[in-house]
């Protein structure tokens, strides 16, 4: 059996314009599971993710006077950018409706491909509404997202590149909001080889995709905030739930801090970028959410990475923190000089450089002798705020307390 005649025309249609985008190892990873895991970055597509693919494909197919009268669509960002692109390439007015708590780097990124961006709503389900009223309006054509099957096969064509990049795999596991993209790339493998195991993966924060897998019926489920925004869909689309019914053997559900540290795990040990919704896919493995992958060929799909350079360095800092990488002591010392000098003497020989001090006299119980300083550490692990600890106890240093932090996983 062959994929499916829409997907290969859909490569055949986008391919002067796109690029194959890598799928690489994930060395440390596979050694952790026991599996071969590799990652097909579609963060390094055009416009930074995975969108382009059922955009292009679709403003292809368009005729010319629909597309002189230009599209509109509604986005969280992605989406937005890869019509935006699109539109830039065919020469056709694009209008764009994302909801006003997206990413200033996609609103940003957007406009930079020439489109018109409104502004409105707490989210996709409002944009969208929004973006449908001004179609109605304007005589638009009207772009979906992910409930579009020519959407949906231009999506696939990442199933057909993971086939030709990686053939012995057998399990792909893909972040999922309103579907389109996983549909395509179910389609797509399913069609040649039945047997690989393809699992989607939502965030806790919005559940309509795994509800509506588990139910058999659409549902929809309003999303809390998310730092995979791209992924939260109040509604999921009525094609693409069909279609993941019946070709997706699991949709699986991942934790806000799980994703934060699937980002962060991506860029230090893979040097990878990823957005939230791009490091959903990878947060299922970190935290084990599917079936023993031990000898299994997994393929995991990063779907995007344009996240907002304030989000991702509260990210780093959180998660150097969790990994004891930056550490906060509180101490009491002497209000008397060299008392600083001599806690700073122990901290130098521990190996700790210091990044900030702030002295606290007032609000504190310290004696009016005393003041309480607070210590803001580079440290290596646990292991060495532990020893510092240890050695500032042995030197008198008895009211020594650290915030408490978690590790992820």
């Amino acid at each position: 059996m062959s994929a499916p005649a829409e997907i290969l025309a859909a490569r055949e249609r986008i391919a002067d314009t796109l690029l194959v985008t890598p799928c690489v190892p994930a060395r440390q990873l596979s050694q952790e599971l026991g599996a071969e895991v590799r990652i097909k970055c579609e963060s390094l597509q055009r416009t930074g993710s995975f969108k382009p693919r059922g955009a292009l494909n679709r403003m292809l197919q368009l005729p010319a006077e629909a597309r002189q009268r230009g599209v509109v669509c509604a986005s969280a960002g992605n989406h937005a950018q890869a019509v935006a692109f699109a539109a830039a390439r065919l020469g056709a007015p694009a209008l764009i409706v994302m909801p006003e708590t997206t990413p200033l780097v996609k609103v940003s990124a957007t406009r930079q491909w020439g489109a018109e961006v409104v502004l409105h709503g707490a989210g996709f389900d409002d944009a969208t509404e929004r973006a449908q009223g001004l179609q109605r309006e304007r005589g638009l054509t009207y772009v979906h997202a992910f409930d579009d099957e020519q959407v949906i096969a231009g999506q696939g064509t990442v199933g057909l590149e993971l086939l030709e990049q990686f053939p012995e795999l057998d399990t792909v596991v893909v972040p999922i909001g309103g579907g389109g993209l996983i549909s395509g790339i179910a389609m797509a493998i399913k069609a040649t080889r039945p047997q690989v195991r393809i699992y989607g993966v939502q965030t806790e924060a919005c559940l309509s995709m795994e509800r509506s897998f588990k139910t058999g019926s659409l549902v929809a489920d309003k999303p809390s905030p998310s730092i995979a925004e791209g992924i939260t869909v109040k509604t999921p689309g009525g094609i693409t739930v069909e279609l993941v019914r019946k070709l997706v053997d699991d949709v699986v559900l991942v934790s806000e801090a799980g994703i934060e540290g699937g980002i962060y795990r991506l860029l230090e040990t893979n040097k990878l970028l990823a957005e939230g919704a791009g490091a959903a896919a990878l947060t299922a493995l970190l935290e084990r959410r599917l079936p023993d992958l031990a000898g299994r060929h997994v393929a995991v799909i990063l779907s995007g990475g344009n996240i907002d350079l304030n989000i991702l360095s509260r990210i780093v800092e959180r998660a150097l923190a969790r990994h004891h990488r930056l550490t906060r002591l509180r101490l009491t010392i002497g209000d008397r000089p060299g008392s600083l000098a001599a806690a700073l003497g122990i901290v130098a020989q521990s190996g700790a450089s210091v990044l900030h001090i702030e002295h606290n006299r007032f609000f504190t119980d310290a004696s009016f002798w005393e003041t309480e300083i607070e210590l803001t550490l580079e440290t290596r692990d646990s292991q060495q705020v532990a020893e510092l600890r240890e050695a500032l106890r042995a030197a008198g240093y008895s009211r020594i307390t650290e915030p408490d932090v978690r590790l992820f996983g």
